[in-house]
């Protein structure tokens, strides 16, 4: 349902190529879309391919082979982020969203050697018989709904495997307020995601969110409590002092405009990736809003 030529391009594959078939999403949204595809699916393997990225020629012969020898119940490969055009912004954002500052230690970005069982991939190679047993996508989940789903698929006994040898190149948004709405919906939707599952899935997902909070009590109160002004000033230091110490190695390899770039887009991803955690806090579990009637993305 874009209105950017997708359908189009689509289009003129399936009039060549009888195994592709789209079809319309009304709703527009990831999980609504992966249904869709899903109950539609007439194979044994459902394999999951997002765009904003680029695929290895391998890459589905190499996810269904290790789904079938190894037993795991979902594989994934590792996406490394790559600029979506030669911008300092564009190149300062795909550094950011690659580095253990911007995105914790999440393996599927850092990459591994080894096959090594996991709490989520992105995308995904599945057996179709998993969503008979686990359910599909949540489709109340605009964002996460793949973590979400691992979390189910772990919790009824099922294994996610990161495999080696296997990279998507994903590419980032291309400017800082594209990263913000993005990481904006990541964060707000992830509260809703633990009211689900009854579950904090891995610790980082509250780092954000820890220190927002911690910068903007101390903030508020500083002026009235001398220990909040002492909080507050060694939070922005040490916070700070990390930032400098990444973008200056960064500046050396990339050039200076990129290190301070980096550094803005590191605020981006933490702030408002923590602004939306919050939100999503009062939303889900203080005022107990429905999820039909949170912010989607378009």
């Amino acid at each position: 349902m874009s209105d950017d030529g997708t359908a189009e391009v689509v289009e003129s594959y399936a009039a060549r190529i009888s195994a592709i078939r789209m079809f319309a999403n009304p709703l527009r949204t990831v999980p609504s879309a992966l249904n869709l595809g899903i109950a539609r699916a007439k194979g044994e393997v459902i394999l999951r391919m997002d765009a904003h990225a680029e695929y290895p020629s391998h890459y589905i012969s190499g996810l269904v082979r290790w789904l079938l020898e190894s037993g795991a119940d979902n594989v994934g490969a590792t996406s490394v982020t790559v600029p979506v055009d030669g911008s300092t912004t564009a190149r300062a954002i795909a550094i950011a969203l690659s580095h253990p500052l911007g995105v914790g230690n999440a393996r599927f970005r850092i990459g591994t050697g080894e096959a090594r069982f996991v709490e989520t991939v992105p995308f995904g190679c599945f057996r179709r018989e998993l969503f008979d047993r686990v359910g599909l996508f949540d489709e109340d989940l605009v964002r996460n709904q793949d973590e979400e789903f691992n979390f189910r698929v772990i919790r009824k006994g099922g294994r996610v495997l990161l495999v080696p040898g296997i990279v998507v190149f994903y590419y980032a948004r291309r400017s800082f307020r594209q990263l913000a709405a993005m990481y904006w919906q990541y964060g707000y939707f992830k509260p809703l995601v633990v009211r689900k599952v009854g579950a904090v899935m891995t610790v980082r997902q509250l780092v954000p969110a820890l220190f927002v909070s911690c910068v903007l009590l101390s903030g508020i109160v500083a002026p009235w409590v001398p220990v909040a002004r002492l909080l507050l000033g060694l939070v922005t230091a040490a916070y700070g002092g990390v930032v400098l110490a990444v973008c200056g190695t960064a500046a050396r390899r990339n050039g200076l405009p990129v290190g301070f770039a980096l550094a803005a887009a590191f605020v981006v991803v933490h702030f408002a990736y923590g602004l939306g955690f919050l939100r999503g806090v009062l939303d889900f579990f203080l005022f107990r809003r429905r999820p039909a009637d949170a912010p989607t993305s378009r």
